[in-house]
């Protein structure tokens, strides 16, 4: 980090920045320095500390796909204040054959117990919440068929944090302003997209098992079939074989 804020200081050192003068009759171009132990940056510095600040400030994030059994719970720290988006998509089942619409219980709790947030027998959801609290954060999951199933799971906390304290012009509170937007946009846009990646991947599940059990389906009617005309064909043979000794008698 300290060397991409080396390197694209010396490409912007001798930018100038306009602003209106004090007097409000012209407008002069001068280059603005900020003083920080006894030292002389330029607001360009402390405009890539607080992009990359703005960029780093989330708290943890993951995606997960994993299988479960019977139980699983995920722990996530938060601060008080904190916005935690999660979602969950139960992708397939343990049993090839077996395709139906249980869901799986998903209970979200605080670190004192409470309870968050309860999810029954959903296939999927998304939700977001402010923490009130801070401390560890649970995630229990809870599948009450009998077979295994896989879930994908995306859990986000975090907060926007400005480094305003180096910087108090007014002129650079709109830029924090989008800068934190931008953050903000990006992330909700990568949020939606790996929700619905997970949904994509389930729908073309759910129809490869529905393609697979219709060609089965149509297979088996067809044995069926077959297997009707041919006992068709011996009961008529039989019945003529039979009426033609009794003619002949």
């Amino acid at each position: 980090m300290r060397r991409a804020l080396s390197e694209w200081y010396k490409a912007k050192s001798s930018l100038n920045l306009p602003f209106a003068s004090e007097l409000g009759a012209q407008t002069k171009t001068k280059r603005i320095r900020i003083t920080a132990g006894g030292m002389l940056f330029p607001t360009e510095f402390w405009v890539a500390i607080v992009a990359a600040a703005v960029l780093w400030s989330a708290g943890g994030a993951y995606g997960i796909r994993f299988v479960i059994d019977r139980e699983e719970c995920f722990s996530q720290k938060v601060e008080l204040g904190e916005t935690v988006h999660f979602s969950f998509v139960v992708i397939k089942s343990e049993n090839s054959w077996r395709y139906s619409e249980d869901g799986v219980d998903l209970l979200v709790s605080g670190p004192h117990g409470q309870q968050i947030h309860d999810v029954r027998d959903k296939i999927s959801e998304k939700h977001e919440f402010i923490a009130n609290h801070d401390g560890v954060h649970r995630f229990c999951f809870t599948n009450k068929s009998p077979y295994h199933e896989t879930i994908d799971f995306d859990l986000h906390a975090g907060h926007f944090i400005f480094l305003d304290e180096h910087a108090k012009d007014e002129h650079f509170k709109p830029l924090f302003e989008h800068i934190g937007k931008l953050e903000e946009a990006l992330y909700n846009i990568q949020f939606e997209e790996h929700w619905l990646e997970a949904q994509t991947d389930r729908q073309a599940i759910v129809n490869e098992r529905m393609s697979t059990k219709a060609i089965y389906k149509a297979f088996w009617e067809s044995v069926a079939l077959i297997g009707a005309s041919l006992l068709q064909v011996y009961l008529l043979k039989h019945l003529f074989e039979r009426k033609l000794r009794q003619s002949r008698v």
